[in-house]
């Protein structure tokens, strides 16, 4: 078996994870260039992974030339994501790019056409999808184990951005960077599991709020206006009739990482979490107006990594849910439509 050698750019807090990810998978992935605008962070993950100089690049297109470097792993903010996707496809270096796909739809039409000029293999960091209990309620639902899909609800709540905790102005509240708010941030991953579980998105609504409208600049203090969503909710018809209900916000005080659905069927429910990932929640009736609620351990099958899916698309396969070019394209559509849902007050078709 031989050993992919990694060019990894963004050297924040969130690369470290992808190193240890990689890393579980014993040497089948060496990092073997970086890249940053930081040339401390350059510098001090150089020295951690051993990178020597050379291969140490401000400029992320030198990093995706670099004929060492077999595949591109991308953890970057979201507005440099269509460039490195760009380069990435330009090279043609296979690559695993974070989400959301592209800040704004605009810069995804052009990359959907270099792609089908040119396409490589392509992975998008919807992460999600290796939470065991997801694929489980997935394997579930096509094994027809709760009937016909009738609706759902997801929600992805997290707290850190209450007006408590009195964040400052960082990049993920500056639209410029990030396009939008919590709905790119956490809006995506819930777009991705529904897409994963139903289908597509055939029409929605939507409204998006800014709860907290400005926050102060961590250096000098000045209140800064706030452009972007700290709270979306929105609803839509997916493939086959099936509703669904979303909501996300990072003022949720109380919750961490709580990203969860709940399935409702002709036969039963289904509920499934990121706060209990190995366990799934079915309910049922065992016999007429007897429910029962199972709290079933999610079985090995279901159990997969990430990277272990970004390792068999280096090798050639076509691992069963892999997140890819098109699932990210088709994403940024579903969080255009959102957001011109929630400007025009009108419900949107896809």
């Amino acid at each position: 078996m031989g050993k992919f050698r990694i060019g990894l750019i963004g050297l924040g807090g969130m690369a470290g994870a992808h190193v240890r990810w990689m890393a579980e998978l014993g040497d089948r992935f060496e990092i073997v260039a970086v890249s940053d605008v930081s040339a401390e962070a350059l510098a001090r993950a150089g020295e951690q992974l051993g990178i020597i100089e050379d291969k140490r690049y401000a400029d992320f297109e030198k990093l995706v030339a670099d004929p060492d470097v077999d595949a591109v792993v991308s953890v970057t903010p979201n507005h440099v994501h269509a460039a490195i996707i760009r380069a990435c496809l330009a090279a043609r270096k296979p690559f695993m790019a974070e989400k959301p796909f592209t800040r704004v739809f605009e810069e995804a039409g052009p990359l959907l056409d270099q792609y089908e000029q040119q396409p490589v293999p392509a992975m998008i960091g919807f992460t999600y999808r290796y939470t065991p209990a997801f694929r489980y309620a997935r394997e579930l639902v096509l094994q027809g184990k709760i009937g016909t899909v009738r609706s759902f609800s997801v929600q992805y709540l997290q707290g850190w951005g209450a007006a408590q905790y009195m964040v400052p102005f960082v990049w993920r509240f500056d639209k410029n960077i990030t396009g939008t708010g919590t709905l790119g941030d956490l809006g995506s991953h819930m777009i991705d599991l529904a897409r994963f579980l139903f289908g597509e998105f055939e029409e929605l609504s939507a409204q998006l709020k800014t709860i907290i409208p400005e926050r102060p600049d961590a250096a000098t203090g000045r209140m800064v206006p706030i452009e972007v969503d700290d709270f979306a909710s929105f609803q839509s018809r997916m493939t086959g009739d099936v509703m669904g209900i979303f909501q996300t916000s990072r003022n949720a005080i109380g919750s961490g990482n709580q990203h969860e659905v709940s399935i409702y069927g002709d036969f039963g429910t289904l509920h499934a979490s990121t706060e209990n990932p190995d366990k799934l929640i079915w309910i049922r009736e065992e016999e007429p107006g007897q429910l029962s609620r199972s709290t079933l351990d999610v079985p090995s099958s279901c159990k997969t990594t990430q990277y272990a899916d970004f390792l068999a698309m280096l090798e050639g396969k076509e691992p069963d849910g892999l997140p890819g070019f098109m699932d990210g394209y088709r994403n940024q559509q579903v969080l255009d439509a959102i957001i011109r849902a929630s400007e025009t007050k009108t419900v949107v078709q896809l």
